[in-house]
Order: structure tokens, then C-alpha cells, then sequence
């Protein structure tokens, strides 16, 4: 795999060169055409200019004239071609399009079977993002296969009148079949070099090179005998020392909680973009094991507010998922729509997926949703608002999450709580102080070039979004979150939460383990204070899962010695007994106050219950990260799916009432 990735390296720069020697001025128009940089022209300008005859010319025949006259006024207003709006809107499909603009410019339409194509990545790839397959690229003229749209199609129409000879040398192909036959020739080789592609772009930020066993087996050896032999000769003072480390870490991270309670997000304004200046934006949306959610899925991203001329979404599915590709060919997608399928190379996990679909991907801007995600529909436009506002240092856009089933069941209640904590109340302040942010594995917006300069995403790793958070802060590029909002659900059962928090807490430890093992690097990317911030955010959360049982146990003992008579009377266990009481009380404080501020900003009261079962969260928290442990040992890239499916779900965030919304028919999910 890392031979093939290393091969479409190479191939990537020989293909660049040789078909800018042969074909300089048609290859940088065409990719200057795939560049979506916005206008500065006003509306009023924009409504007035005129259209090229030659833009329209090609459908008058088979298209209505008041449609087209509709059509040609929509893409004056959106900055896109006619034909453009025409297949956006359903008038001419894909196919008939690409056969009415051959004719038109006096070009044949090239079989959906291209012989030549290569069975290489980076090549492949160039092919998908130009738009145009060159063949024959040695001594003789080249020939060219080309999916034209828009302001390519007006490229192109003058380089035809430019060289009378080039006419005899172009066939045009639709897009979709282009990336259909780019696909089905191509997908292992993607597959394949989404999975060297980290490790061989930085092989210590790649928890492919992580060794797990030996790293744990390390620590426990260093952490463990010197712990021991301290517990052994002084077991007092040796048990103060570790509470004491502990709480320090813990009480710090409980602090920053606090701070967060204490931060108020500013007010967000209205995004006012019109139409033309927006970019092309790709969603990216893995799927497997979800044939159920397609429809509500497809209604969902349906309802977004952007222009469908510029949406460009990919529904990502596993070669062998055949109930989910069957319920995606049953359903009548949307032109904007499309099915990309990823080969069973490399691990089968969501970020191998999503790394094999990016090259299929055709916007500035590409974001991450789920198969369950409910997002509010203007969150597009909020997320291009922010990043016009939070400039170029902005590489990610994090929107919030919030469970809309809380009231299913008691774990789903407390993970609506922690959610609510999570992205209302500590990510905004962690953003509003340019800390290190770890992000959420769903609609997170990220700018296409800057996933390309971190090497997108660790197949490897379990929780991708928290290790690409990090290396987005190590880069250099700063995460923003707003107020937009996507409706998600969280498990209704015990058993599916545990699995669910392994993958997660395993995933944390990946991450850290990653990052951590070059200190000096890690202080130098982040500095002092995002480091601490990593740590806390990371190491503190776990750590304190893992000793929760222990605390909670010292707690009990105490107790248990005061009913029987016996209190403390030596001052090392009096103060051991005050920091475990100290840690306690202000971690069940601090893990309440964020979940009452973060459902408060949403207009929701947790209810007594869920406030005063902490605890007993806190224990199944623990069940989950000696599990993650043990995962991380002995299967570190095994993927625990999650269940979906039990949820009834609202319209709304948070708690709500079990019976306020009939059962909404689920599968079992895969990723999410």
C-alpha cells in the first residue's frame, strides 16, 4: 500500500509537467475554470450584464424558452454557466447536457469506457479536479477527454476558435461518467494511497507507527516500580504524592471547565452573502451499514440554503455495503448528489473512507456529516461568514452538536448533558482563546487546501477528528466555532454508549501518544500554553475515568472509618483524604455546572436526576477507558460501530419528553 501511495507521488509531478509542456494555455484555463474565488461586482451589475449567445445557443431546442430565460437569469445571479443551472434544476440531465454542447461546438462525445485512463492516484486525481483526461503525451499532439461545465465550456469554446486543429483532438465526457469511470478504475489505488498517505507525508504524526503494547508496557515499567517501591517504603506519603499529582491535573482541567461557564459567546450576525459570491462547497457523508437513513439523509442535506449549483455532496459508501448502495441506486438523487464507493484496502475505518472519497471532492470548502446529522439549514452560509470574518489563519470551521433524543433513556439524557457542556460551553471558549481544539467527528467545515497540507486524515486512528484538530493547531491554523447547530443522536443503551466511549477514549489515547512522543516538536508547534491546553483537554478527562473508581473507593473507606470510630490521625491521610474529597466534589461540580450552562443556552433544564447520577456516569466512564486500554493492547484500529436505531428523535436539541415525537425508523450504524 505504501508503495503504491509512494508511486502516486511520483506520478503526481510527471503528469503536471507533461501535460502543461503539451498543452499549456488549454490546461491552465481549465483549472483556473475549477478555481471558485468569488466576484466583487454588485447585483444590480450582475442582473444587467447579458449572457453569451453562445452560452445558450446549445439547449434552445430542447428546453422552453421561458425556462431558459429563467435559467440564464439564475446563473447570472449564482456566477455559474447555464448548463450549470439547466442540470441543477432537473431540465437536462448529466448526459444530455454533455450531448447537446458536443454538437454545439462540433466535438464527438467520448465512450463511457476510457482505455487510457491510468490505474494511478495522484494522475487520477488531477483528472477529477481538472476536469480533463490527456492522452498520449509523447511525441505526437495530444488528445484530450473533458468534462466541461460552465466557464470551462467558454474556455474552450475559444481555444477551439484559437486552433482549428483542436477540434479534431477533444471529446467531451459528462461529469458524472467521468467520475464514474475515474471510480470504478481507480478505487483501489485511492484506497490504497489514502492509507500510506499520512505516514509517508510525517511518519511520527501517523498512529499506523504507533506500538501500543510496548508504549503502555514502557510506562507502567517507569511510572509503575518507582510508584511501587515508593508505596512500599513510605506508603503515606507515596499515596499523598500521587493524589496530589493527580489532583493537580484534575483540578486544572475542572478549572478550565469553569472558565468556560464563565465565557460568553458573542452574537453571531446574519450572514449576508449573495449568491454569486459564494464558493463551491462538498460535503462528504460516510455511510455503512445504513441503508435506512438514506432517505431521511438525502431530505436533510436537501434542505440546506445554499445554491445546488454549487453543492457539490458525496455519500461515501464500502464496496461491499450492498443494502446501502442498493437504497442509494433505488433513490432518485439529486444532480448535486453522488454515490462514491471506497475499496476494502487498508483499515476499514471512517477516515480511510474519507480520505479515499477527498479526490472526488470539487469545492474550496468541504465538510464532514454523518448519516444521522440534522444540520440547520442555513449552516453553510454561517460557516463561509466565518471564515470570511476569521481570515485566511483559518483552516476549520467546528459547528455544534447537540443530541435531540435526551429523553429516551437515561444515558442518552446524560450524553444530551455532556454534549451540551462540550460544544456550548468549552469549545467556544477554547476558540474565543485560540487554544487547541479537539474537534467533533461531524460537521466540522474545513478549507480543501489546508486539509491537503496537514495530510488530511489518520486512517489509523479511531477518533480522526481529535488527532486532526491537533495537527491543525500544530500547522499553524486556528479552528473557529459557531452558534449554527446539527441535530444528532446518541445512544439509548448502556452496552451501545461503552462501545461507543472506548472507540473514543482509545482514539484520545492514539492521539496523545501520537503528539506526545516528541515533546520538544509537540512545545515548539503549540507553545507552553497550548500544550497544557492539549494535555488538560486530553490526558486529564482520562486519566481522571481511570482513577474514578479508585477516589470514589478512598472516599468509601473513609467513610466506612468514620461510622466504625476510627478517623484519620496521621496528617499525610488527613490531607490525602481532603484532596480526594476536594477532587471529587469539584469534578461532580464542575461536570454539572457545564452540562446546566451548556442545556441553559439552549432554554433546557437538566432534570434533577440526571444531575445527581454524575457519579454513576462518571463509573460507566471508567468501565469505558480500562476497556479502551485494553483495545488499545491488544486491536489499536479496531473500529467499534455504533448502534443506531432505538432513537426517537425531535425536532429540537436536547432533553426532551420520550413521547414527544413518534420512533423514526433507524439501522445500525457504522461510523458516526
Amino acid at each position: 500500500m505504501v508503495g503504491d501511495a509512494g508511486a502516486a507521488r511520483k506520478g503526481r509531478s510527471h503528469v503536471s509537467h507533461d501535460a502543461g509542456e503539451d498543452h499549456r494555455d488549454l490546461g491552465r484555463d481549465l483549472l483556473h475554470a475549477r478555481d471558485d474565488g468569488t466576484a466583487s461586482a454588485t447585483l444590480p451589475a450582475l442582473i444587467a450584464s447579458a449572457l453569451p449567445a453562445s452560452e445558450l445557443h446549445p439547449y434552445r431546442d430542447h428546453v422552453d424558452a421561458d425556462e431558459l430565460r429563467a435559467a440564464a437569469a439564475r446563473a447570472r445571479l449564482v456566477g455559474v454557466g447555464v448548463d450549470e443551472v439547466l442540470v441543477a434544476s432537473g431540465a437536462l440531465d448529466d448526459q444530455t447536457a454533455t450531448r447537446l454542447l458536443a454538437r454545439d461546438l462540433g466535438l464527438s462525445v467520448a465512450t463511457p469506457n476510457l482505455a487510457s485512463l491510468p490505474d494511478n492516484p495522484a494522475v487520477a486525481e488531477a483528472v477529477l479536479r481538472t476536469g480533463t483526461l490527456v492522452i498520449g503525451t509523447g511525441s505526437g499532439r495530444p488528445r484530450f477527454v473533458m468534462a466541461a461545465r460552465g466557464r470551462i465550456v467558454q474556455r474552450l469554446r475559444r481555444a477551439l476558435k484559437r486552433d482549428a486543429g483542436l477540434a479534431s483532438r477533444v471529446e467531451l465526457i459528462s461529469p458524472v461518467a467521468l467520475a464514474r469511470r475515474v471510480g470504478a478504475a481507480c478505487a483501489p489505488s485511492f484506497a490504497a494511497a489514502a492509507t500510506g498517505r499520512l505516514v509517508l507525508a510525517d511518519p511520527f504524526k501517523s498512529a499506523s507507527t504507533l506500538r501500543p503494547g510496548r508504549i503502555v508496557g514502557l510506562a507502567a515499567a517507569a511510572i509503575g516500580l518507582p510508584l511501587a517501591l515508593l508505596l512500599a517504603l513510605a506508603p503515606e506519603m507515596g499515596l499523598l504524592a500521587v493524589q496530589a499529582a493527580l489532583s493537580l491535573v484534575f483540578l486544572a482541567w475542572i478549572a478550565l471547565r469553569f472558565a468556560g461557564c464563565i465565557f460568553v459567546p458573542p452574537e453571531e450576525p446574519l450572514p449576508l452573502l449573495d449568491a454569486r459570491s459564494l464558493p463551491v462547497y462538498s460535503l462528504l457523508v460516510p455511510l455503512y451499514d445504513e441503508a435506512a437513513s438514506v432517505p431521511w439523509l438525502v431530505a436533510a442535506l436537501s434542505a440546506l440554503d445554499y445554491p445546488p449549483e454549487k453543492l457539490d455532496i458525496k455519500l461515501v459508501v464500502e464496496a461491499d455495503d450492498h443494502a446501502t448502495r442498493t437504497a442509494i441506486t433505488a433513490l432518485e438523487l439529486p444532480p448535486h448528489m453522488a454515490e462514491v464507493v471506497v475499496a476494502p484496502v487498508g483499515p476499514r475505518t471512517k477516515p480511510k473512507a474519507l480520505e479515499a472519497a477527498l479526490p472526488f471532492v470539487r469545492g474550496s470548502i468541504v465538510a464532514i456529516y454523518d448519516a444521522e446529522d440534522l444540520p440547520e439549514p442555513d449552516q453553510l452560509r454561517r460557516v463561509v461568514a466565518a471564515f470570511r470574518a476569521g481570515g485566511q489563519k483559518v483552516g476549520c470551521v467546528q459547528a455544534r452538536l447537540c443530541i435531540d433524543n435526551g429523553g429516551d433513556s437515561w444515558i442518552s439524557a446524560q450524553f444530551a448533558a455532556e454534549y451540551a457542556g462540550q460544544f456550548d460551553v468549552l469549545l467556544p471558549a477554547l476558540s474565543a482563546l485560540g487554544l487547541p481544539i479537539p474537534l467533533g467527528g461531524t460537521s466540522n467545515h474545513f478549507r480543501r487546501r489546508v486539509l491537503d497540507q496537514v495530510g488530511g486524515w489518520d486512517p489509523y486512528n479511531v477518533t480522526e477528528d481529535a488527532d486532526l484538530g491537533i495537527r491543525l493547531a500544530r500547522a499553524g491554523w486556528q479552528t473557529r466555532v459557531i452558534s449554527s447547530t446539527t441535530f444528532e443522536e446518541a445512544p439509548v443503551t448502556r452496552r451501545a454508549w461503552i462501545g461507543q466511549r472506548t472507540r473514543w477514549l482509545k482514539g484520545w489515547a492514539q492521539t496523545l501518544l501520537v503528539h506526545g512522543r516528541r515533546p520538544r516538536a509537540l512545545v515548539r508547534d503549540l507553545g507552553p500554553a497550548g500544550t497544557i491546553a492539549l494535555m488538560l483537554l486530553t490526558a486529564g478527562p482520562y486519566a481522571a475515568a481511570l482513577v474514578h473508581p479508585l477516589c470514589l473507593a478512598l472516599l468509601i473507606a473513609d467513610i466506612v472509618r468514620g461510622v466504625a470510630g476510627l478517623p484519620c490521625t496521621r496528617m499525610a491521610e488527613v490531607v490525602t483524604s481532603a484532596l480526594t474529597y476536594a477532587t471529587l466534589v469539584t469534578g461532580y461540580a464542575g461536570a454539572a455546572a457545564t452540562m446546566t450552562v451548556g442545556l441553559g443556552r439552549r432554554g433546557i433544564r437538566p432534570g434533577c436526576w440526571t444531575v445527581a447520577s454524575i457519579p454513576f456516569y462518571w463509573l460507566l466512564l471508567s468501565v469505558a477507558a480500562w476497556r479502551a486500554v485494553i483495545e488499545l493492547i491488544r486491536r489499536p484500529y479496531h473500529w467499534q460501530k455504533t448502534e443506531h436505531g432505538a432513537a426517537r428523535r425531535g425536532g429540537g436539541g436536547g432533553l426532551r419528553s420520550s413521547a414527544s415525537a413518534p420512533p423514526r425508523p433507524r439501522p445500525e450504524g457504522a461510523w458516526s
